[in-house]
């Protein structure tokens, strides 16, 4: 089983670019720094990640994901090898999404500083409930058909 679940800040923000395929693909890489709960004396406590998502999800962490933002992504280790100009061998190791997620309101996420294009500002609700009082910058919706969601 190759199964990788990860929740950090994005490193930077992704960049896409598109397969030369005859249809092309977007292939979006970004950074992910995730926290070690138990890091030893002297050794540094947080890991970086590389992560690549392919098609829908590429696009949709290009829109709505921004540097510093925290995510969750659900995927699976993949290892890269080539060989340079100079015939030295190099080797990566990249995470390859099949899910992500946002993991902080987006209020918590501007109060840091981090400008976000979430797909909640795009969605307008067909109706709304009673009671439309934000909770942790998240407000309550009822949407009666989910054509316009970007996942």
């Amino acid at each position: 089983m190759n199964k990788v679940i990860l929740m950090g800040r994005l490193t930077r923000d992704p960049e896409v670019r598109y397969s030369q395929s005859a249809n092309p693909v977007a292939v979006a890489r970004y950074g992910l720094a995730v926290r070690k709960q138990f890091a030893k004396q002297g050794e540094p406590d947080v890991d970086f990640f590389n992560i690549v998502a392919f098609g829908k999800a590429g696009e949709f962490a290009e829109k709505f994901f921004r540097k510093g933002q925290m995510v969750s992504v659900v995927g699976r280790l993949q290892t890269n090898s080539w060989e340079d100009q100079q015939k030295v061998k190099h080797t990566s190791v990249d995470i390859v999404v099949e899910e992500q997620h946002f993991a902080e309101s987006k209020n918590s996420a501007e109060s840091r500083g981090v400008m976000t294009n979430s797909p909640l500002d795009t969605m307008s609700p067909v109706s709304t409930p009673p009671s439309t009082s934000p909770v942790d910058g998240f407000m309550p919706t009822t949407m009666e058909e989910d054509d316009d969601l970007p996942f």
